[in-house]
């Protein structure tokens, strides 16, 4: 009889009770041990996040808008002026601004994809840069890819915002992003030095 116990409670031990083995994870869990803090991203990764999708979006926007107006002969003037302000007016232009570089549209093709080939670069490189260099850099690159694809495959950039208040050149969609997008790379440039300046203080 005690035997018969014996025998039972040892089975009970072995088989029900689990001595021996590995403790499981959820004991680990109620004995209250801290979990593993998550790997936080990578400035990196976090950098190519923000520039992949703002740098597509602003080509296919620069793109598509251009080739709508491009259906129109130049000289064209498809809307205003608005407000005395601006007109959309379509204009081919072969050069660079203020008709500087006439009728150099390959090689500025050329000089526009060394730019977004080195900002691509430095995203993808650099382990310092911000969020508001990334930024800065991806309405760069996609202004001056949008404008290659176009000195390369139409032979000229097709531009169409004229203001008619002020003496000033014709441009596009793709001249606002990296006109807008050299300030913000610069300014968060310069609080990204500014920072680290003080920091090493």
């Amino acid at each position: 009889m005690a035997a018969g116990k014996a025998h039972r409670g040892g089975h009970g031990a072995t088989g029900g009770g689990g001595e021996g083995r590995p403790p499981a994870p959820v004991a680990n869990a109620r004995s209250g041990a801290p979990a593993a803090p998550r790997p936080r991203p990578s400035r990196r990764g976090r950098n190519v996040a923000l520039f992949v999708p703002v740098a597509v979006v602003w080509v296919m926007l620069d793109l598509a808008v251009k080739a709508w107006f491009n259906q129109f002969p130049a000289g064209t003037v498809v809307v205003g002026p608005l407000a005395g302000l601006v007109r959309f007016r379509v204009a081919h232009n072969t050069g660079g601004a203020w008709g500087m570089f006439g009728d150099a549209t390959i090689v500025l093709g050329v000089l526009s994809l060394a730019v977004c080939a080195g900002l691509l670069g430095y995203v993808l490189l650099s382990r310092r840069a911000t969020a508001g260099e990334a930024l800065g850099a991806a309405l760069v690159f996609a202004g001056g890819l949008g404008n290659a694809v176009d000195r390369f495959t139409l032979g000229y950039v097709v531009d169409f915002i004229d203001p008619v208040f002020i003496d000033f050149p014709t441009f596009n969609v793709a001249d606002i992003g990296v006109t807008c997008g050299f300030v913000i790379f610069f300014a968060a440039l310069f609080l990204r030095a500014h920072r680290e300046e003080a920091e090493a203080r």
